[in-house]
């Protein structure tokens, strides 16, 4: 895995984290927030939203 995958990786971790406490917050704003990143970081929701 190259440094830009890990990087990647970690990112995606980091969104579904924070989408999982948002779901679980039923916090709106906090999911919309973090849709917004993941498009500026080329990150498509699916990678976030759906675990594995």
């Amino acid at each position: 895995m190259s440094t830009s995958d890990a990087q990647r990786q970690t990112l995606i971790a980091s969104l579904r984290q924070r989408w999982d406490k948002a779901t679980h917050d039923d916090d709106a704003e906090a999911k919309q927030a973090l849709f917004k990143e993941a498009v500026y970081l080329g990150i498509q929701p699916e990678e976030f939203t759906h675990h594995r």
